[in-house]
């Protein structure tokens, strides 16, 4: 099989910082490429599951905005503390 190379710019800090966490778990940064790669193709998928930075995946972040925008739209408001747990009890 003919192999060929692969070129990605990467930061400089978060290199490093992917290179130790790689070395712990005995691999470096080209097999674990690879293992990505693999991976990838016997999934036919990203072979982890993509969140957004707050820990969401796309999906779940996505309806909850829709849940939010309902609910300021259609959702009761109340002035103060007192008047929500009337509510709430009632």
């Amino acid at each position: 099989m003919a192999s060929t190379t692969i070129q990605i710019r990467i930061d400089e800090k978060e290199k490093k910082i992917t290179k130790k966490v790689f070395e712990d778990l005995g691999l470096d940064i080209s097999s674990a490429t690879k293992l990505f790669y693999k991976k990838a193709v016997a999934t036919r998928s990203i072979p982890f599951e993509v969140r957004t930075e707050n820990g969401f995946t796309p999906a779940q972040e996505t309806e909850m905005l829709k849940d939010l925008a309902w609910a300021k739209k259609h959702g009761k408001k109340f002035d103060n503390m007192k008047d929500f747990m009337k509510d709430l009890n009632s």
